[in-house]
């Protein structure tokens, strides 16, 4: 009985490890084998340990240019997407305007389609155009889709600011370019933040838009793609590991920074 009492008192936390265990699972399945020395071209089963792939993640031909590649079509993807996404989603939260409720559901259009559509799409766009497909038309095709994610996080942030604090600081003199600086900026930088941040992981892990417009560029995760074909390198499981932990002390370190924050409120 006390066990079954203690069960039931716990059981939501249990519900969530074992929920966070299972999201994690294919990470460490991934940095498990990031140590394996497969025997044959594909690192699908275990043979041993060693650590020459982590001392060498360039050594796959064109891998860790693929890489490069997909780091500066994110990074710029995700400048080009903060910055329209958040002027979108404040004018959508401050003004009002003709066909303002259609602009919304447009805004949304890009989250509910399915990616093969959207990519079929631009890639009909592009030709018609005569564009030339490559890295251009990679990075027209991620701003327009992480858009809508920036727009969504950032717009949660606007909307639940207070206007009356910008209104106190128009009060004591501060014209609008300093109340937006000193103001409504820092209140809205952690949506900003968090839109970046979705935005660059969407850009940097898309497939499919990527796979339609590419032409012969090679990102690189096509790069894995194609390496699937005809055998799976060590050093892939190197550079998701990498990403990962990036990703964990990024996270760790904004939780760091809020504790702190707290404490200097508190």
């Amino acid at each position: 009985m006390a066990f079954v009492r203690w069960f039931k008192r716990h059981l939501v936390v249990i519900a969530g490890l074992l929920t966070l265990g299972y999201l994690l699972l294919p990470n460490i399945v991934v940095t498990v084998f990031s140590f394996n020395n497969p025997k044959g071209r594909f690192n699908y089963e275990w043979q041993e340990f060693s650590t020459e792939a982590w001392t060498d993640p360039c050594g796959v031909a064109d891998m860790c240019g693929s890489l490069s590649l997909s780091l500066r079509i994110a990074a710029w993807a995700t400048v080009g997407a903060t910055v329209l996404g958040t002027m979108i989603a404040f004018a959508l939260v401050r003004y009002r305007f003709r066909a303002r409720g259609a602009v919304n559901s447009l805004i949304f259009l890009p989250m509910a389609m399915p990616e093969v559509v959207m990519a079929a799409s631009l890639l009909t766009l592009f030709l018609n155009l005569g564009a030339q497909l490559g890295f251009w038309t990679i990075l027209i095709a991620h701003v327009m889709f992480c858009l809508s994610f920036v727009v969504t996080a950032v717009k949660a942030r606007v909307m639940s600011m207070d206007p009356r604090l910008e209104q106190a600081a128009q009060d004591l003199y501060a014209g609008p370019v300093q109340t937006f600086l000193r103001v409504t900026l820092p209140i809205a930088a952690p949506g900003i933040a968090a839109g970046a941040l979705l935005a660059f992981a969407l850009s940097f892990d898309d497939f499919i838009i990527t796979n339609f417009n590419a032409g012969s560029t090679v990102t690189f995760p096509m790069f894995v793609w194609g390496s699937a074909q005809r055998g799976t390198p060590v050093q892939i499981n190197v550079i998701g590991t990498a990403m990962f932990i990036v990703a964990v002390l990024f996270v760790l370190a904004g939780m760091v920074i809020g504790n702190r924050r707290n404490r200097q409120k508190a």
